[in-house]
């Protein structure tokens, strides 16, 4: 199994926890401000980056869908509006997201088509080929061993089944890349300190996105742990890309 840089960098250095551990930790801290810091700091633009990645799976009509790294629910909720299936699940590893998402669902009256779980993407609690569709919006980065979570949604996922990522990724034009990295490095850490007080939550936002493989080189790695029909399209000149991949029927 490889080892990839992005696998190594944690929230908080020097702590002794797993990488998972601590993410889960972090996002127990931030989960309060988490909607809010989302839509701040993007000026809103995230949530028609969520819309685009799930209008993907519109043509295959899925029935069943695992959003993983749910968070608090938000693509689970937009995956119920524009596709309709029987059932969503969505699994994270921060109890802190999960109580958020499950009072947003209390509130929208979806918790008959919705259930939030506590879950890990690298140990997934389904059998083989349960899923039509297995979603996942910013969370391949926190992925404690990155092939290890990939290998085990294909394992989930029906034949034919479709994975669709969206992810950071970074432009590579020039000027925008610099702005780019001045925001992610300075201004979305000094903000999220102010508003959130957890710089670090931030500050593993830059470190994680500098360090993922992103673009060819995720589209290798999805192609070595299995998917077949893989693409990348990149959206707002290349802050953001939506990966899918088959799994081979």
């Amino acid at each position: 199994m490889s080892d990839y840089a992005h696998d190594k960098v944690v929230p908080f250095e020097g702590s002794a926890a797993s990488k998972k551990e601590q993410v889960a930790k972090m996002f127990d801290q931030i989960a309060g401000k988490y909607d809010f810091m989302n839509r701040f700091l993007s000026a809103g633009i995230d949530v028609s980056w969520r819309k685009k990645m799930l209008k993907m799976l519109k043509p295959a009509k899925p029935r069943v869908v695992l959003d993983v790294a749910t968070g608090t629910a938000d693509v689970a909720i937009m995956a119920e509006e524009i596709l309709k299936p029987n059932k969503i699940i969505g699994i994270d590893i921060s109890d802190g997201m999960l109580e958020l998402g499950r009072e947003k669902l209390k509130n929208k009256g979806l918790t008959h088509v919705i259930e939030l779980q506590n879950g890990d993407s690298e140990a997934i609690m389904y059998p083989d080929g349960t899923f039509d569709a297995v979603t996942v919006a910013f969370g391949v980065r926190n992925f404690e061993h990155l092939e290890t979570g990939l290998q085990e949604i294909l394992r989930v996922l029906k034949p034919g089944g479709m994975l669709c990522i969206l992810e950071f990724s970074k432009p590579n034009l020039p000027g925008i890349e610099q702005l780019y990295n001045l925001y992610l490095g300075i201004v979305a850490p000094g903000i999220a300190k102010i508003v959130s007080k957890n710089r670090e939550a931030y500050a593993y936002l830059n470190d994680s996105v500098k360090a993922f493989p992103e673009g060819k080189a995720f589209t290798a790695i999805m192609e070595k742990t299995g998917y077949n029909n893989i693409s990348c399209r990149r959206l707002s000149l290349g802050i953001c890309s939506i990966y899918s991949g088959k799994k081979p029927s």
